[in-house]
């Protein structure tokens, strides 16, 4: 999360304080702090980055020469702030030379996206998620490991091929995946909707990508989607916040204080498996009555005709919704009534997590965040009229990242070894860039 002035200006004089500190691993920090100080905050002076990190102009500037030798940093407009002096140029990410790459593997589709340290997606892709067809299988469906993992090697050589073409260095590559997750072995423990026990991700994706790949890591679908909406609701003051992913299955990513919570063994936000109705329908983790089975998407799609084009996991996800948007807006009866159950079910589910947690916001994403305009307002209303004390509200928004939510976050993640050691970035070629002056 963003860091007040006066908590930067700390963590300068705390870097300066600490000791024994080699020089190295002191400038190696000081870089760490300062490229951070503006990932977060925006472009800024010289002057105006010593005030608020407590670090020396001098050490600034030298460190900005630093930073701009690895193409992290560029000169940007004049700072005006209304200060008497003469005005300073600004100081900003440079978006030309570092890169992260997230994708996300769904039930339905593979998405991709390559974002550089600015922010700007550079590159998105996203298909169809390969399967094969079993009439054993809960849905009718089964996801082997390797046919997916060939698609996913696709995916991710054209993002770094479209990376090298523009001269992007990628910092790492992040894998978005339902389910529990191994860190230590980068593997998946569980991810019932796919079917899978125990799939190293990490090694199998290292071996088709070659000796050369980027650094891999691998994290939960819903933890990476709470990573990515962090920034803009740390701009209102938000620093705890659930993030609701709704797809066939339902997980939540829980940000408290700024961090995310993975718990001791890296099983929160499996909400999905909140048990709501004992007597229920059997979930695809073998309970009974858990609470995607209330509102995952196949409840949505159950309601339509079995030969409906949306009921089809052939068709990419986007247009699946679509067409159901499509039937909404033509009064369906069936979508209507499933829409309005949705709702109660949802809040049932909210208002445990409410409860429990207590968060400042709820963020509805995938499939409930495409419908945001049929859920936010009901749900809003529902949890308002459960409160138990005026000021424990909880605000709720449907993402802005859409069906990307995921990837966008592993690009995220990946960039943050960057910002945590800036010299892991290589020198750009030349050196500083000339237009950089102290």
């Amino acid at each position: 999360m963003t860091p007040s002035d006066s908590s930067s200006r700390e963590a300068g004089r705390a870097s300066r304080r600490a000791a024994p500190m080699g020089h190295a691993a002191m400038r190696s920090a000081n870089l760490s702090l300062l490229l951070r100080h503006l990932h977060t905050r925006g472009g800024r002076s010289r002057a105006t980055l010593s005030q608020e990190t407590g670090l020396s102009k001098a050490a600034v500037t030298s460190l900005v020469s630093d930073l701009a030798e690895r193409g992290l940093v560029q000169e940007g407009q004049v700072e005006r702030r209304g200060t008497v002096g003469r005005p300073g140029t600004e100081v900003r990410i440079a978006p030309r030379h570092v890169a992260g790459v997230g994708i996300e593997l769904n039930v339905d589709y593979l998405a991709v996206c390559l974002r550089d340290l600015a922010g700007q997606a550079r590159f998105t892709s996203s298909v169809p998620m390969p399967y094969t067809l079993d009439a054993s299988a809960v849905d009718g469906r089964r996801y082997p490991p390797d046919l997916v993992l060939d698609r996913v090697a696709e995916q991710l050589r054209e993002a770094l091929e479209v990376a090298s073409l523009e001269g992007l260095w990628v910092a790492g590559i992040t894998i978005a995946s339902p389910g529990p997750i191994d860190y230590d072995g980068a593997a998946v423990r569980f991810a019932s909707n796919l079917g899978w026990t125990g799939v190293p991700l990490g090694d199998e994706l290292a071996a088709r990508l070659g000796p050369q790949h980027p650094v891999l890591g691998l994290e939960n679908d819903a933890k990476l989607s709470a990573l990515a909406e962090v920034p803009r609701l740390a701009r209102r003051g938000i620093k705890d916040l659930i993030y609701l992913t709704g797809d066939m299955g339902v997980g939540a990513g829980i940000i408290v204080e700024g961090r995310l919570v993975r718990g001791w063994s890296g099983f929160s936000g499996e909400v999905g498996h909140i048990g709501l109705d004992p007597a229920g329908d059997r979930c695809r983790c073998g309970r009974r009555g858990c609470w995607e089975t209330m509102v995952g998407f196949d409840t949505v799609l159950a309601v339509l005709d079995e030969d409906d084009p949306a009921r089809s996991g052939r068709l990419p996800m986007l247009e699946r919704l679509e067409r159901i948007r499509v039937l909404l807006e033509a009064d369906d009866p069936r979508l209507h009534s499933r829409f309005t159950t949705l709702v109660d079910d949802l809040v049932r589910g909210i208002g445990v997590l409410a409860d429990v947690l207590n968060p400042q916001a709820i963020v509805l994403g995938g499939y409930f965040g495409y419908f945001a305009d049929q859920l936010v307002g009901p749900v809003q209303s529902a949890l308002d009229a459960r409160l138990l004390a005026s000021d424990g509200r909880v605000e709720v928004s449907g993402s802005e990242l859409g069906l990307e939510a995921a990837a966008a976050g592993g690009a995220a993640v990946a960039l943050e070894r960057v910002l945590a050691d800036p010299l892991l970035a290589p020198l750009v070629d030349g050196g500083a860039e000339p237009s950089l002056r102290p």
